[in-house]
C-alpha cells in the first residue's frame, strides 16, 4: 500500500490559511484509501501562520506542525522530508496552486521504479503576469541550454520522492554550505541543483503535467514584483553555479 509524507514549507502564509487551503487538503486526503501525514513545516514566519497552523493541526487527524529557526524554503522542506515516516516524501506549496489532487498522477510512476516524479507546468502558466511569462521562458532556455535539457519545468513546487532518496541529495545542496544569515523567504533555485544531482547518481526522473494556476494569495513575503526579480536573479546564479561545480568534481560521488 502506497504511503506519503505531505511537506508544506511555510513562511507568512496567512492570506492563503485564511482562504481555506488546509481545508482543501484534508478533504482531498480523507478520500483517499493510502497511508498519508502531512507537516507544515514552519520557518519562523512573523504573521499569524503559525497560530493558524496550530488551530487547525488540533482539530485534524495525521497533520502535524513543525517549528523551525528561520532558515529559507531549502531547509523547511529539508526539516519536513528529515522528520517524514513513510517511504514517498511530497513537497507542495501552501499556495496550493499546484492542487493537491494532482498527486494521483504521480503516484503510479513509483510503481514504475521512478525514484523522483516531478509536476510540469509546461508552458503555460495561467495567472501568471506578462512579465513572469516573458522571464520563465527566458529562464526556461536558458536553463536546457546549460543542465537538464530533458526537464521542461524545473521550477515547479510540486515534487515527489522516495524518501530516502531525498535524504541522501538534500544535506549536498549548496544552499546549505552557506554562512550568511538567512533572510525573508529564500527560495533560490534550489530545485535546479537537487535534480541535476539526481540525475547525475543515476536516479530516476519522471516529469508529469499537472494543473496549475496562480493561486498566491500571500501579501506578507515581500513585494512581489520584488521577489521576482530577486528570485529570477538567484536562479540565473544557480544554473551557473551548478554547472562550475560539476565541472570543479563536487557532485561526484565517492
Amino acid at each position: 500500500m502506497t504511503e506519503i509524507s505531505i511537506i508544506i514549507p511555510c513562511y507568512n502564509e496567512e492570506n492563503n490559511l485564511k482562504r481555506g487551503v488546509l481545508n482543501d487538503v484534508y478533504d482531498f486526503l480523507s478520500k483517499q484509501k493510502y497511508n498519508w501525514e502531512v507537516i507544515i513545516a514552519n520557518d519562523e514566519s512573523t504573521d499569524s501562520s503559525l497560530h493558524l497552523i496550530k488551530d487547525f493541526v488540533n482539530n485534524h487527524k495525521n497533520f502535524r506542525v513543525l517549528e523551525l529557526p528561520h532558515g529559507g524554503k531549502p531547509s523547511a522542506v529539508w526539516g519536513g522530508i528529515q522528520a517524514a515516516k513513510y517511504p514517498l516524501i511530497l513537497f507542495t506549496d501552501m499556495d496550493q496552486s499546484t492542487p493537491l489532487l494532482e498527486l494521483n498522477k504521480l503516484l503510479p510512476f513509483f510503481d514504475q521504479d521512478y525514484d523522483v516524479v516531478i509536476g510540469s507546468r509546461g508552458s503555460a502558466r495561467e495567472g501568471n503576469s506578462f512579465l513572469r511569462l516573458i522571464m520563465s521562458h527566458a529562464f526556461l532556455f536558458g536553463r536546457r541550454l546549460i543542465l537538464l535539457p530533458k526537464i521542461v519545468d524545473t521550477q515547479c513546487g510540486f515534487k515527489a520522492f522516495k524518501t530516502d532518496v531525498a535524504k541522501k541529495i538534500f544535506p549536498h545542496l549548496q544552499f546549505f554550505k552557506e554562512k550568511r544569515i538567512k533572510k525573508g523567504w529564500r527560495v533560490s533555485a534550489f530545485d535546479v541543483e537537487l535534480l541535476f544531482m539526481a540525475q547525475k547518481w543515476g536516479y530516476k526522473i519522471k516529469e508529469v503535467q499537472v494543473n496549475w494556476n496562480q493561486e498566491d494569495t500571500s501579501t506578507t513575503k515581500g513585494d512581489d514584483l520584488s521577489r521576482f526579480k530577486k528570485e529570477s536573479i538567484s536562479m540565473l546564479q544557480e544554473i551557473w553555479r551548478v554547472k562550475t561545480n560539476n565541472l570543479k568534481g563536487i557532485y561526484d560521488q565517492e
